[in-house]
């Protein structure tokens, strides 16, 4: 289902920030939004919707990172929640 990948792919961009020395603002913002996008993994497509909601969220305030590295994975990131934010939650 592309929603699980999606979500999958979403919480990896996010992950991979963890490792990044990023701005300690971003680096706020990024943890939050990849708790959020860890407990999306596997929900429904109704509750994916919803949680990727407040990921979008999250990232949209986050300007850069200060690492070229990060700013790529925010963008993918960002992509990826809106995608899953704005999607039709029915099952495929």
């Amino acid at each position: 289902m592309k929603y699980q990948s999606d979500a999958e792919q979403l919480y990896e961009h996010l992950a991979a920030t963890a490792e990044l020395p990023v701005e300690r603002s971003a680096s706020r913002l990024l943890g939050e939004a990849e708790a959020v996008a860890d407990d999306l993994r596997g929900c429904d497509p109704p509750v994916i919707k919803a949680r990727a909601t407040v990921v979008y969220e999250l990232l949209d305030q986050i300007d850069e990172t200060g690492h070229e590295e990060a700013d790529e994975h925010l963008r993918q990131a960002r992509t990826l929640a809106y995608e899953l934010a704005s999607d039709d939650p029915s099952p495929e």
